[in-house]
């Protein structure tokens, strides 16, 4: 069980097209944004739809692949560990960013453009 302490997969479709960055060590990272969608039905017996937004982040090979196939619309799935971190804004505020940071991605067949 050691190895379920942070985990997270995720499927669902790239709401943007990912940025890719290389670093000054040579280092390729990903950044993109993933809606993840949960359908429900209310009081009334109507169908709901729930999207959640995720900040996704890749490293290394991982980045690579994004940078390749992944494109805006594309359903993937995602497995990687949840990370929080906090900054300082312009006007001095702590603000906090949650984003899972990816270990493993996954193709899938659809393409909602």
């Amino acid at each position: 069980m050691s190895t379920l302490k942070n985990k997270v997969q995720l499927i669902g479709n790239v709401g943007q097209e990912p940025t890719i960055t290389t670093l000054e060590s040579g280092k390729k990272v990903a950044r993109l944004s993933m809606a993840t969608n949960e359908n429900y039905k209310d009081s009334k017996g109507e169908k709901q739809t729930d999207t959640n937004w995720h900040t996704i982040i890749a490293w290394g090979k991982t980045a690579d692949i994004i940078e390749k196939f992944v494109t805006q619309g594309k359903e993937i799935a995602v497995e990687g560990k949840l990370n929080t971190r906090n900054y300082q804004d312009k006007d001095g505020n702590k603000r906090y960013v949650t984003e899972v940071i990816v270990s493993e991605v996954l193709l899938l067949g659809g393409n909602n453009n």
